[in-house]
């Protein structure tokens, strides 16, 4: 008999760490790679944090301090090799519609880098809860349609948002409204400083082009070196261009964030929807360049990576972040093979922070708005909106409805009402699912949908009803309602087979409203018959004890199996529509 050491279980759970693994199994060849990637990528995620750091409504270090620890953090926890955190263009206005309504009349940047420290414990707590509790399925929350709205809607409010400090003045709003409102109104009363909206727009039109035409060449930096020259040449600050300015000097200082008690709920409401976004962003960036690495998906441990991300962050003055799809894609494209890209990306903004902590004190304000506005727009899927309204309606006033739900109640209110109109588009799918009248089509197999199919055949005094879902309360009396109008129909039907292949369950409801609607139809001189009824489905109505009214003899293994048996108790021949008048109603309810 041998002894397992109590050690060796430390040292199992500690090779299990993601980060160990992927050092036990790095290989020489990948290092060069990975330098340049991270060189590469550190261009994009210097001015992306400052810019988003801001768009959250905090000082712009605070968005380099995020970078750098989630980006160690995440190397460590996370699963993927080279999915790349930071802050993020989609979670920039909920932090800011959390946080700053929070934040003292006077605009103190201390409490506000508090309480996005704060939130961010909070959203690295609920993902790795739902890494524990294995809730990654919680992304399917929001339908793709409610996602293009929510993000067309965000779209919509960054732009709007970012072009006053575009145009170098500043707007007082609460909402969308208010802030065109203002927009306009300054812009009319000659408020535009001209030097600003030069740098802005320009700043805007250069990236745009750079990605079109040169996708390989970094916009972002380039963009922002030349705006930073053209401070320095063109002494931008005297006329009227806000810059950067000097930032702390070295590396973040430990901090527990501190706040009062009263502000855990409204933030923790703030943490459940950026949470949410989060994971939706995660699971769907981790899944596409999975696919294209070979490497599996593996959602619980992609929460639990990003979750120590924001942790890390959090405890570093840092606030909530996500996975990037543009930043993970440059990171690729330069080669990357490692979680190590983020590593030396990481080093590099520490070293610019305590080496030369001034490298960007001349980047003017309206070219981080020019980074943030382009971000925006890669948010928008208005070509997915117009294919919604040409493929189904249904699904674009969803669309339409999370983005009006953005754009006029807010972030945090846009996210909720996504999420609610998901959830109640799938109830109502499954409230009134598709249901109708089956016949026999000659030169088909099996029996077909008489709307597809208007001159099917069928059998004078059998009707065959098919209901598209599983049967339960909320559902049951659409489904009773619809077999009592095809029994009421002339001449009345003496059997109404129902094709019961699609109904995946029924509920102690439905039981009960199919005992009383056996009992109707039997005083009618109706047989309810089912046919294709899967075996959990029959245990369970067994274990109802329906069989004491539906007579067990009327439960066939297939349709084929009830109409022969109808065929041999009444000798019916099959009939065109209208031959005799006998031809079974379509169903009439809602769909």
């Amino acid at each position: 008999m041998t002894t397992r050491r109590p050690g060796l279980g430390v040292l199992s759970r500690f090779r299990a760490v993601p980060g160990i693994r992927a050092v036990a199994s790095y290989r020489r060849a990948w290092l060069p790679k990975d330098l340049v990637a991270g060189v590469v990528l550190t261009t994009l995620l210097v001015p992306q944090g400052m810019a988003y750091a801001e768009l959250a409504g905090l000082p712009a270090i605070t968005g380099l301090y995020t970078t750098i620890l989630c980006l160690l953090g995440y190397a460590v926890f996370g699963p993927s090799r080279i999915l790349v955190l930071g802050p993020d263009s989609s979670l920039g206005p909920m932090i800011a519609a959390t946080v700053l309504p929070l934040v003292a009349a006077d605009g103190d940047p201390d409490r506000a880098v508090a309480l996005a420290s704060m939130l961010a414990v909070m959203v690295a707590a609920i993902m790795i809860l739902a890494s524990v509790a294995k809730l990654g399925f919680i992304a399917d929350l929001i339908s793709k349609p409610t996602m293009i709205g929510y993000m067309n809607g965000l779209a919509l409010t960054i732009l709007v948002g970012q072009l006053p400090k575009l145009l170098g003045f500043k707007v007082e709003a609460d909402n969308l409204l208010g802030e065109c409102a203002g927009l306009v109104r300054k812009i009319a009363e000659g408020a535009v400083v001209p030097a600003a909206a030069a740098v802005g727009l320009g700043g805007i039109a250069l990236i745009l082009v750079l990605q079109r035409f040169l996708p390989k060449v970094p916009a972002v930096l380039v963009m922002v070196v030349l705006a930073i020259a053209a401070a320095a040449v063109f002494d931008l600050d005297e006329h009227g261009v806000g810059l950067v300015g000097v930032l702390p000097e070295g590396f973040p200082p430990f901090t527990i964030p501190e706040v009062r008690l009263a502000d855990l709920a409204p933030l923790l409401g703030g943490a459940l929807g950026i949470a949410l976004v989060s994971l939706a962003d995660t699971i769907s960036n981790a899944s596409a360049f999975a696919a294209r690495t070979g490497q599996e998906v593996r959602g619980n441990q992609e929460m639990a990576g990003v979750g120590a991300a924001n942790l890390a962050a959090a405890l570093f003055q840092g606030f909530p972040v996500s996975t990037s799809g543009s930043r993970t894609a440059v990171a690729e494209r330069a080669g990357a093979r490692s979680q190590l890209t983020g590593v030396v990306g990481a080093l590099l903004i520490v070293l610019m922070l305590v080496l030369a902590p001034g490298l960007f004190r001349n980047l003017p304000q309206p070219a981080l708005a020019a980074v943030v506005i382009t971000a925006s727009l890669s948010l928008a899927d208005v070509p997915g909106a117009v294919r919604l309204w040409r493929q189904r309606r249904a699904e674009f006033l969803l669309c339409f409805a999370a983005f009006a739900g953005v754009a006029l109640l807010g972030v945090l209110p846009g996210i909720a009402i996504a999420v609610a109109l998901s959830v109640l588009n799938v109830f109502r799918r499954a409230w009134w699912p598709y249901d109708t009248v089956l016949g026999r089509v000659r030169g088909l197999e099996g029996y077909h949908d008489i709307r597809s199919y208007p001159s099917a055949e069928q059998l004078p005094g059998l009707v065959i009803y098919r209901f598209d879902a599983p049967l339960f309360f909320a559902n049951a009396k659409t489904f009773r309602d619809e077999v009592r109008r095809l029994a009421g129909a002339d001449p009345r039907p003496s059997w109404i087979v129902v094709a019961a292949e699609p109904m995946t369950d029924v509920d102690t409801t439905a039981a009960d409203i199919l005992e009383e609607l056996d009992e109707v139809l039997n005083a009618q001189d109706v047989h309810l018959v089912f046919a294709e009824l899967k075996d959990p489905v029959r245990r369970k109505i067994e274990r109802y004890e329906l069989t004491r009214t539906i007579d067990p003899r009327h439960f066939f293994p297939t349709v084929e199996a009830a109409v022969a048996a109808f065929r041999l108790r009444t000798g019916a021949e099959w009939t065109s529509p209208g031959a005799d008048g006998t031809a079974g109603p379509p169903p009439g309810g809602p769909n």
